[in-house]
């Protein structure tokens, strides 16, 4: 897929456990489908006249900070006694040569940023047992969660920071004399330019319709009126199939999933794959055991269900019978760690076969009016075989009309977002209950308006976001970055023991195959041609006045783009995550790590601070993202991307027991469960992000190394209590800073493959021996290691 679709589809397992869990979407809307997504202007990009003013000012305002900064830092250090500076350089008194701090603005806001975020006490929080609180104690004090957010990290920040600059760049006019990069449309030619305006015009058109609530209250139901009719029309045809079918045609969750995707065993091979749905009404399956929540759905589906039976759309419901349905659909889906595991959900078979399992849904109807004209699905994956039979009983033993009720309130779910009435109301709600949000709470318009434009049209708003906020020199060091850990990937894998000599000869194969993609796409679609992005969204309808209209155009063009991929080679230049996300993400079957520009931003990523703050950050999410290649899921497939078995026995074997002692490590975290009582962290969901923050830490830090070795680093100031060895893992900690709503924080137990971010910090710095020997910790060796 080319661009992450907002709606239901069957996503492949691979692609879906990128770096980070969708902050800004998640917890994901009720019965939603979720997605796998910082203006900071360098000098070289603004105006001479907008560059002399931002100096005079930044510099200004550096004199303040460094008069502050310095003699507040002299004084804390002259607190503490020499004795117990544990952390200068081992134990001795770090000799701070003047010359060597870097002082330009940038270095001075990095310091202050760190500063800032660290406990008020640091000097006498022990990093070995609390790192996370010394390292975030001051980022808690300073954030506070918004009435509309469930939690906020540090790459909240960062997103928002992004967000703020896409709405400028919507707001404002199409920005022809900008000059302020090598992306700048003062470089196209007539019909570049031409084209490029053209695109611009249908961001802004989209942008518009969406801020337009006016309209949007006057249309009130109307728009969802209309797809309701639609929604049973299909359905009192009396073909189950009909009603499945136009479901998926226009991205609404259904009783089943379908979709395409590489073919694991043969990933230059587009196939058709059948799932169960990914997502069911309630956010998480445990959520249908808790009564109290049980009932407030029911409530709320009532509600919704009463206000538009007042306009004559729809017949009387039972509610309760609809929700009962709905458990027993949640009951029969797959666990979550079930769902990424390539050897459980790898079910290739006949078309014939499939639909023996669940003979209602005419799977051969559905699947010949999905793909392209002339392609025959003979061979398909179903990803849930037992879940497919169990819903064959399921739908015999449903009532006609509590089956019609199920797919009506699909249809709401997927678009109520999309129109302003108090019909919908009470869906949100119940989501922001869930979340432990404000009910009445609502994220700012012009953030959902962003949002939406980068879900529908975000190639051509990445190009803009480019030409803004990233440059040639930071595409070129994230390039440096990430092949340096590349390098000492392999490193590792030379001296790995517990691997044999044959696979160990295989894995620097497949870490020498692995394509490093920074930045931005130059192929499907190149973001640096106008003119191909135009072609690309060139049957994508948009009008200024009609947001819904114009997204239920979006959400058919990515389905219709996505069967359209059968029958051809997979595509291996598209990206799953468009530029501004703040993401990244390994593929399997690409072997490929992919990161957006929307990450390499401040403070993860910078070209004018010291090597060990960037390194120590955006090279830990550059080795994590390639430990992944080796890691729960990644170690199936080989250098070329074929789900196959190339490990030894023995191999597997030891790597099962180094992976046990993360299981049980991390199943020692816990947060506050909905009975008050620990709830504890799912070790085996979590497994394979938790090796990969192990392995990529490890990486980045010899990485660092050997650059630091080569050419030296400047120390900050302010911060000559630390050493650069020990900023480099203050500043991966920092990008873990957060702070999470109880409710949240319990549904992301049930359904993240990633651990609470506290653990993140706390479990990774106790699986480096590079951070205990840094820090004196007594003891040096790492909890679990695998690398």
């Amino acid at each position: 897929m080319a661009s992450p679709p907002p709606y239901e589809q069957c996503r492949h397992p691979k692609e879906t456990t990128p770096l980070l869990r969708d902050e800004e979407h998640s917890p994901p809307a009720v019965g939603s489908c979720c997605r796998c997504c910082e203006e900071r202007r360098r000098e070289e990009h603004v105006p001479w006249p907008l560059r002399a003013i931002s100096l005079t000012v930044i510099l200004g305002f550096s004199c303040v900070l460094l008069w502050n900064i310095l003699p507040l830092a002299e004084w804390y250090d002259s607190l503490l006694p020499h004795e117990d500076r544990r952390f200068r350089g081992y134990g001795e008194e770090l000799n701070t040569d003047e010359a060597n701090i870097c002082l330009t603005p940038a270095c001075v806001h990095a310091s202050s940023e760190l500063l800032y975020n660290l406990h008020p006490d640091y000097r006498n929080i022990d990093p070995c047992t609390d790192f996370e609180e010394l390292v975030c104690g001051g980022w808690r004090d300073r954030h506070d969660l918004r009435p509309d957010q469930g939690d906020a990290f540090t790459g909240t920040i960062m997103s928002e920071n992004s967000q703020t600059l896409l709405r400028h760049i919507l707001e404002a006019p199409y920005p022809g004399d900008s000059a302020h990069s090598y992306f700048s449309p003062r470089r196209l030619d007539s019909a570049g330019s031409s084209a490029d305006k053209e695109n611009f015009d249908k961001l802004q058109a989209a942008y518009d319709a969406c801020l337009d609530e006016d309209t949007l209250k006057e249309l009130g139901i109307a728009p969802l009126l209309d797809v309701l009719n639609e929604t049973s029309k299909h359905f009192s045809s009396g073909d189950l199939s009909s009603a499945v079918l136009y479901a998926l045609k226009t991205g609404q969750s259904s009783l089943i999933s379908a979709g395409t995707g590489a073919d694991d065993k043969d990933p230059d091979t587009v196939v058709v794959s059948v799932s169960a749905p990914w997502s069911v009404g309630l956010p998480a399956k445990e959520l249908y055991e808790d009564e109290n929540i049980l009932k407030k759905y029911e409530d709320t589906i009532s509600e919704v269900f009463s206000s538009l039976q007042s306009h004559g759309a729809l017949q009387q419901v039972d509610t309760h019978a609809l929700v009962a349905f709905e458990k027993k659909i949640a009951t029969a889906t797959p666990d979550a760690e079930d769902r990424d595991d390539v050897t459980k959900y790898y079910n290739p078979m006949s078309l014939k076969d499939a639909e023996a399992l669940a003979p209602e849904f005419k799977l051969s109807k559905v699947l010949h009016e999905l793909v392209p004209s002339g392609y025959t699905p003979d061979r398909i994956i179903v990803m849930a075989p037992e879940y497919l039979k169990d819903l064959s009983k399921l739908v015999s033993d449903t009532s006609k009309e509590t089956l019609h009720a199920y797919f009506l309130w699909k249809t709401i779910q997927a678009y109520y977002s999309f129109i302003e009435a108090d019909a919908v109301v009470p869906i949100a709600r119940f989501q922001n209950e869930l979340s432990g949000q404000d009910p009445d709470t609502k994220p700012e318009r012009w953030r959902k308006c962003v949002r939406h434009v980068d879900s529908g049209l975000g190639w051509i708003l990445s190009r803009f976001f480019v030409e803004k906020a990233f440059s040639a020199d930071a595409k070129a060091f994230g390039d440096q970055i990430v092949t340096d850990i590349k390098d000492q990937f392999i490193e590792k894998l030379k001296v790995t023991k517990w691997m044999e000599k044959e696979v160990i000869d295989l894995a620097i194969s497949k870490v020498h195959n692995i394509v490093q993609k920074i930045g931005y796409p130059d192929k499907s679609p190149n973001i640096l041609d106008p003119e191909k992005l135009k072609e690309y969204y060139a049957s994508v309808n948009i009008n200024s006045t009609m947001y819904f209209e114009n997204a239920v155009s979006l959400i058919q063009n990515e389905v219709k783009e996505e069967w359209a991929a059968l029958g051809k080679p997979v595509d291996r230049d598209q990206w799953d995550m468009t530029v501004p996300t703040v993401n990244a993400y390994y593929n399997p079957p690409g072997n490929e790590i992919v990161f957006p520009a929307g990450i390499m931003q401040f403070p993860v990523f910078d070209v004018n601070v010291p090597q060990y703050l960037s390194y120590g950050a955006f090279g830990s999410v550059s080795g994590h993202e390639l430990s992944h290649a080796f890691d729960s899921t990644g170690r199936h497939y080989d250098q070329n991307g074929n789900f196959t078995d190339w490990w030894t026995e023995k191999t597997v074997e030891n790597f099962k027991t180094r992976a046990e002692c993360f299981v049980e490590q991390y199943a020692n975290f816990t947060v506050e469960g909905p009975d008050g009582k620990p709830l504890h962290v799912n070790g085996r969901l979590t497994l394979g992000e938790n090796i990969a923050d192990a392995g990529g830490l490890a990486a980045a830090f010899k990485a660092w190394q050997k650059r630091a070795a080569e050419k030296p680093n400047q120390d900050l100031p302010g911060l000559d209590f630390f050493t650069q060895e020990q900023l480099f893992f203050v500043n991966y900690a920092n990008w873990w800073c957060g702070k999470t709503r109880k409710e949240t924080a319990i549904q992301r137990i049930y359904l993240d493959p990633h651990a609470p971010k506290f653990a993140r910090i706390l479990g990774t710095m106790a699986n480096s021996r590079d951070f205990r020997e840094s820090f004196q910790c007594k003891e040096k060796k790492p909890v679990c290691e695998l690398w």
